[in-house]
């Protein structure tokens, strides 16, 4: 018999979910109206895409987890992990609200590319404040360490500004970021749970049913983008419930194709585009210079889909990885 809790989470998931598509497609039509739209540069025809739909996400994310927070408090009188998940959705909303200002100003005019990690400082101090998380950690080759003050003053916001930024830097591909979010957080929502931390696979479950929501109108051919106001507000969720779930070392496994996604970047300067040049067959031609797996994957794999599905299958394969590594295989 299905119990009370579970009910609970499938009418949050459920909430989550269809908010997320009610929003999605109200902030399409505002963008559109406003003319916050943007060219789809993987399009021969580069239509006009909706852009910053991403802040649906987040905001379906929200809806989700306070109807959950509304019931524990007030039927069930509980309020286990409240600090924790307030300070969680301090994060979320500094998150999304700087990556938002990044779409705008972004759009308009472009911001450098040392102003972005300094945007996403504020959004780590609700973590830093509460001091959350686990001071000791096992570190490679030398053990557990205890870095006491380090771990909130500087470990935090170097996880979440990291982290976020990051999960910015291999984009640019209709469906990308949202499917590689799903997938990790999916991951981590599986790992916390198995773990002991059902409160944080809550969160990241709920983050997914938002995500997919999305994919039905980012996936290909794109109805809308999720701009920095998606990719900021995920980036920093994954940080924070690594964080929170004492899942560091898994989100390292998970965030692998960032972190090469990084050094390929980093050879010219973060100025290279992860997008390619559309042919009339459909498919795509990718620069001489490898600045992005995107590139790589792209050369292989030749259209916009396909390239997406390898990406994502290899992330699939990642989850795997960290699953079994949660399993102690």
């Amino acid at each position: 018999m299905i119990g009370v809790s579970t009910v609970l989470l499938i009418i949050s998931i459920a909430i989550s979910f269809i908010s997320t598509i009610i929003l999605v497609k109200t902030w399409i039509r505002a963008a559109r109206r406003f003319g916050l739209v943007g060219k789809d540069m993987n399009k021969l025809a580069k239509p006009d895409v909706a852009e910053g739909g991403g802040i649906a996400v987040l905001f379906g994310l929200l809806a989700g987890l306070f109807f959950y927070i509304f019931t524990v408090t007030f039927v069930f009188h509980s309020q286990r992990h409240l600090i924790d998940i307030l300070a969680l959705v301090s994060a979320l909303l500094l998150a999304g609200f700087l990556g938002f200002i990044d779409d705008i100003l972004g759009w308009k005019q472009g911001l450098k590319q040392w102003q972005k990690p300094l945007l996403m400082l504020p959004a780590a101090i609700p973590l830093m404040v509460t001091n959350l998380g686990h001071a000791t950690m096992a570190v490679p080759f030398i053990g557990k360490i205890n870095f006491g003050i380090i771990y909130p003053l500087i470990l935090i916001p170097i996880a979440i500004i990291g982290a976020s930024n990051g999960f910015n830097m291999l984009a640019g591909m209709n469906g990308l970021e949202a499917g590689l979010g799903a997938i990790i957080l999916s991951a981590m929502a599986y790992i916390a749970y198995l773990n002991g931390y059902s409160w944080v696979a809550l969160i990241a479950t709920l983050a997914v049913a938002g995500l997919l929501a999305f994919l039905l109108f980012n996936k290909y051919p794109a109805k809308v983008f999720p701009g920095d106001s998606m990719t900021y507000s995920i980036g920093a969720l994954i940080a924070a419930l690594a964080i929170l779930g004492d899942m560091e070392k898994i989100a390292v496994i998970l965030f692998i194709p960032y972190f090469a996604e990084f050094l390929l970047k980093a050879r010219f300067w973060f100025k290279i585009d992860s997008f390619g040049q559309p042919q009339p067959d459909g498919t795509l031609s990718m620069p001489n210079k490898v600045g992005s797996l995107t590139h790589i994957f792209a050369k292989v794999f030749r259209t916009e889909k396909r390239t997406v599905r390898a990406l994502l299958f290899a992330e699939v394969v990642l989850a795997g990885i960290a699953i079994l590594m949660a399993y102690g295989i």
